[in-house]
């Protein structure tokens, strides 16, 4: 992969101590040049304790929320209250306790059947950016056991799409559906950061970073956007089994 930056620490702690740095820099530059920061959430657990982390007494007061608007990259097919829906750990993780008003944050509306879902959530998207092209300011991203990163599983058709867009993925293993943008709508942003950490996700990380590329098995290869670096903050268990750490 080309374009990308390796940014390796010894420890979880440390890992999520730099993303939020880098999170926090990120949101800064935005603000001065343009009067926000656009930026897409991930789900997962790892995100979860960055979140925490920002919305701590530490670190809190480092941002204008108030100019920060929050998207996601992905979600599950579930109601907005439901123990797996990436907005509801958000909100419990990040919104509330910085008091993060309802029109700052724009969810994907699970009540809508997902191809319905999708087609409403491109067009909030759309309808955020425009006049201009959708470019967020930063996507957050997790990494799979499998090299899946939002949505973007092996072998479902979602890994062909050239649109940027959202769109609803059936996933036969699970028979769940998903909604996710897609890999040109992540690729266009201006940063985009993988957070990383634990010795199971070495293999995956291994996959997308220095094996041939392979997008029907290790869908996270499609992150190369044509303009900027891909970060990735990882701990050294998660990088063990890379050959190239610089």
């Amino acid at each position: 992969m080309q374009n990308v930056k390796l940014n390796i620490f010894p420890t979880e702690d440390e890992v999520l101590i730099n993303m939020a740095a880098y999170f926090i820099e990120t949101a800064k530059k935005a603000i001065s040049a343009n009067g926000m920061f656009n930026v897409s959430l991930s789900g997962g657990s790892s995100p979860k304790k960055l979140y925490e982390m920002l919305a701590s007494s530490d670190y809190k007061e480092k941002v204008v929320w108030e100019n920060v608007y929050f998207f996601f990259g992905d979600e599950r097919n579930v109601p907005a209250d439901h123990p797996d829906s990436n907005f509801l750990m958000a909100k419990k993780a990040l919104f509330d306790p910085l008091q993060i008003p309802a029109s700052q944050i724009i969810p994907v509306n699970t009540s809508l059947p997902p191809e319905q879902a999708a087609e409403a959530y491109a067009l909030a998207v759309y309808t955020h950016f425009k006049p201009y092209n959708v470019k967020f300011d930063l996507i957050l991203l997790g990494l799979g056991d499998n090299s899946h990163t939002a949505s973007l599983f092996p072998h479902t058709s979602i890994l062909e799409d050239q649109e940027s867009t959202v769109k609803a993925v059936f996933l036969e293993d699970q028979q769940v559906y998903r909604i996710s943008m897609t890999a040109p709508m992540i690729n266009d942003a201006h940063h985009i950061a993988f957070l990383v950490y634990g010795k199971g996700k070495a293999e995956a990380v291994h996959h997308v970073l220095e094996d041939d590329t392979d997008i029907e098995e290790y869908p996270a290869q499609l992150i190369q956007p044509e303009q900027g670096a891909v970060q990735w903050f990882m701990d050294e268990a998660a990088a063990s089994l890379l050959s190239k750490k610089g």
